[in-house]
């Protein structure tokens, strides 16, 4: 997805009534071959691969929010993604977010749910990339992963990925990638319709 794409994706959120606007990536850069390559189509990565840093791994930890059990909160300046739990735990899951200037913020609720996605990438990132393919189903190597969940009536979407070294990095253009394993997890523990609160930081 690119930049103009970014910005119609904000103007649907303003269209609703949603606040989204974009932000600066305030921790480290990723590695430049993640920003030079956004997707790996085809590529099936191993077990070893998927075995994330035990600070990204799934698990249950103290969060203190004001959101209710249920909602979903993702802070772009940590990678992580929170699902509430209530009593001050939440269960966090370690994701990759969009890189400088794709990075937003706002409200927004998810619209629907997919196994196994089918990949489009859109006119913007075939710009970027002319070598991806124009349409790809769904299945291990594709770059959307084994779950989608989409956010609104927006480009944006939480997702899986073949590429699992790019969790805790900023490299996206603006969705939320998430292991195999993970986004499977996920997609059964939230239904449609389910809160999504996009932060640059968690509250405190």
């Amino acid at each position: 997805m690119g930049a103009s794409i970014v910005r119609l994706g904000l103007a649907a959120l303003i269209a609703l009534g949603m606040s989204a606007v974009p932000v600066r990536a305030q921790v480290f850069s990723p590695p430049k071959d993640e920003l030079s390559v956004e997707e790996r189509p085809g590529y099936q990565p191993t077990a070893q691969e998927e075995q994330l840093p035990t600070a990204y791994q799934r698990q249950l930890v103290f969060f203190r929010t004001v959101e209710p059990p249920g909602t979903i909160v993702v802070s772009t300046s940590q990678r992580f993604l929170y699902v509430v739990q209530g009593n001050n735990r939440a269960m966090r899951y370690g994701i990759g977010v969009g890189r400088e200037g794709f990075q937003w913020v706002g409200l927004l609720n998810i619209s629907r749910k997919a196994e196994w996605p089918d990949w489009t990438p859109p006119p913007e990132m075939i710009a970027r990339q002319p070598y991806l393919p124009r349409f790809m189903a769904g299945g291990p190597g594709n770059p959307l992963g084994a779950r989608a969940l989409y956010l609104g009536n927006t480009v944006y979407r939480i997702h899986g990925t073949n590429q699992p070294q790019t969790i805790g990095h900023s490299v996206s253009s603006g969705c939320f990638r998430l292991v195999n394993k993970d986004v499977i997890d996920l997609y059964e523990r939230v239904p449609v319709g389910t809160k999504v609160v996009v932060r640059q930081a968690p509250e405190m």
